[in-house]
């Protein structure tokens, strides 16, 4: 670890507000169903990958009947979390920003889940935006003065789909949270057989009505795990990210 990530400042040192600004107030089409997406990791940094999973999710649903997409979340982990290259979460909430600040009109990221002190299960962080989106925030007003609860869905990889099979990883009682009230986007990435997964996972085929998979038509295998190794071997990372998440690495000395 550097010593700007050593010394920067805590996130429990800055004050919390649920973002709001890019969520549609109304929706142009009342015969859908309004849809949130929510993606969970620790985006340490964020990519272009992680910002083509959304667009690539607004491309599906905008071509269909079911549901119209209001907004995107991104929730980076805690610091609880202790996986090895995840920077101080204040750094990793201001890449995000700086990411979706740069190239979005309908993405924005929520910092309660980096907030805590404890690590959050995935159910319990779209438990909280349930909270946010339909409890405080009373859903989506419709033109006849009602309101509709909001659709939330968890935006994954085909690499954490993967992972629902490995035993100890996911609690049986939590993916039926997952999958039964909110339930899964997932973009299936080059060589991976997301069908083939879901027809051999019981949790998971019990609940395929819930679940939405989307071929990723470019193949796209940027890592933060790559983008890490490449500042720490002093390699360019120019067109990998956006271009004030590289700024904001080099300004803090993170990676190195």
């Amino acid at each position: 670890m550097s010593t700007s990530e050593s010394s920067s400042p805590n996130i429990h040192e800055t004050e919390y507000a649920f973002p709001r600004d890019q969520l549609a107030e109304y929706m142009t089409d009342e015969s859908k169903s309004p849809l949130v997406i929510v993606a969970c990791g620790s985006f340490s940094p964020i990519t272009y990958l992680h910002l083509r999973m959304f667009e690539m999710a607004k491309d599906h649903f905008t071509d269909k009947t079911e549901y119209e997409l209001m907004a995107g979340y991104y929730s980076p982990v805690s610091d609880a979390y202790k996986k090895e290259g995840l920077a101080p979460a204040l750094h990793r909430v201001k890449m995000c920003q700086l990411g979706v600040e740069s190239t979005s009109d309908w993405l924005m990221v929520d910092s309660w889940e980096s907030r805590q002190s404890t690590y959050q299960r995935t159910a319990v962080v779209l438990d909280h935006f349930n909270h946010e989106l339909n409890v405080v925030g009373g859903g989506i007003k419709l033109k006849n003065g009602e309101r509709r609860d909001i659709k939330i869905m968890l935006l994954a990889g085909g690499d954490l789909i993967a992972s629902f099979g490995h035993p100890g990883v996911w609690a049986p009682e939590d993916l039926n949270h997952i999958l039964g009230i909110y339930g899964c986007v997932i973009i299936e990435r080059t060589g991976t057989d997301v069908y083939g997964f879901l027809l051999s996972h019981d949790i998971l085929y019990s609940h395929r009505m819930n679940v939405v998979v989307i071929k990723q038509l470019i193949h796209n295998d940027i890592s933060s795990t790559k983008i890490r190794l490449f500042v720490k071997r002093g390699m360019s990372i120019k067109y990998l990210l956006p271009n004030p998440v590289i700024e904001y690495i080099q300004t803090h000395g993170l990676y190195i």
